[in-house]
């Protein structure tokens, strides 16, 4: 479990090019990280959650995450 504050800590790093999104290749650039994000999404991939959560760019906003790990009942 998470608070928001260590998500958007988790986001901020993920955001390599500090774009607001968090894009498929930013998610591959940090394997340990994104093991962390699919662990509190319940979701098995970094491609897995683009398709599913994502926007059609490929990349999601730091809300649409927070969502998803909301859904997972991982946030505190």
């Amino acid at each position: 479990m998470a608070t928001e504050q260590e998500l958007q800590s988790l986001f901020n790093t993920l955001d390599r090019d500090q774009d607001g999104k968090i894009s498929i290749n930013e998610l591959f650039l940090s394997p340990g990280l994104s093991a962390v994000i699919s662990a509190e999404t319940g979701v098995s991939s970094p491609q897995e959650l683009l398709a599913m959560h994502g926007d059609k760019n490929g990349s999601i906003s730091f809300e649409e995450l927070k969502q998803v790990v909301k859904k997972a009942s991982n946030l505190t």
